[in-house]
């Protein structure tokens, strides 16, 4: 997967308050009622989440041998378990950037805050939906990052632009399976916090450019295409139906 983006405007303050404070105001405008779900935020400290109420009762993902994972798009619960696994992967690629010991040598002080911010983002993202499914999340993903070099800067850029780009396209073309509203009304709220992070990517990559929006419209790729960009970068098999 290649795609990037992000600006530091509205970045989580590196302190735990502020951090906590952020995720919190995230969560709370998420506009979804439901039961209310403790988890750890990125500062250690413990955060109230709304989560959304299940509608019927979906039965989840279908996991078969191997851990291979097989969504159904006729239910908006699989929608949601699509974003939930793009989410899982990039939170994972952050994490796994930032904590590398070459983080804070190959890039500026101001970049390793675009890129702290990101992280916290994506981590946000995927604790939101893995408490929001409940019990019928897929399981934990398994990242296949050896062929990414988390010590060469422009490595780990041009993966995060893929990644992030990859995102942005997968909201973009799973819209239109989403039949309840509010779940419509998230995606909206998460994509556009996805679109930043490509923008704020690609001009790290090649800054002051046109590079941070190189096309007016951008691309809504279908669940196959995406799935397929990213399959190198999961151990586990996802496949989708009734898309």
């Amino acid at each position: 997967m290649t795609s990037p983006l992000h600006t530091s405007e509205n970045r989580l303050a590196s302190d735990g308050d502020s951090v906590s404070m952020a995720r919190r105001n995230f969560l709370r405008t998420a506009g979804l009622a439901g039961a209310a779900i403790a988890f750890a935020g990125c500062s250690g400290t413990t955060t109230e989440l709304t989560a959304p109420v299940r509608s019927g009762s979906p039965t989840g993902a279908v996991v078969g041998p191997n851990g291979a994972i097989t969504l159904d798009f006729s239910s908006d619960i699989d929608v949601l378990n699509y974003a939930y696994a793009l989410e899982q992967l990039e939170a994972a690629f952050y994490v796994t950037a930032a904590s590398n010991a070459a983080f804070t040598s190959i890039f500026a002080a101001n970049e390793q805050r675009v890129l702290l911010d990101i992280r916290d983002h994506e981590v946000a993202h995927r604790d939101f939906f893995g408490a929001a499914l409940g019990t019928a999340k897929i399981p934990n993903l398994t990242p296949a990052f050896g062929a990414i070099s988390f010590a060469d800067r422009t490595s780990v850029l041009q993966t995060a632009r893929t990644f992030e780009d990859l995102g942005v396209s997968a909201y973009n073309g799973a819209a239109r399976f989403l039949t309840d509203a509010g779940y419509l009304g998230l995606a909206g709220k998460i994509v556009s916090v996805e679109a930043r992070h490509a923008a704020a990517i690609r001009d790290l990559l090649n800054t002051r450019s046109g590079d941070f929006a190189p096309n007016a419209f951008d691309a809504g790729n279908t669940p196959q295409f995406v799935l397929a960009a990213a399959d190198p970068f999961i151990v586990e098999s996802i496949t989708v139906i009734n898309a």
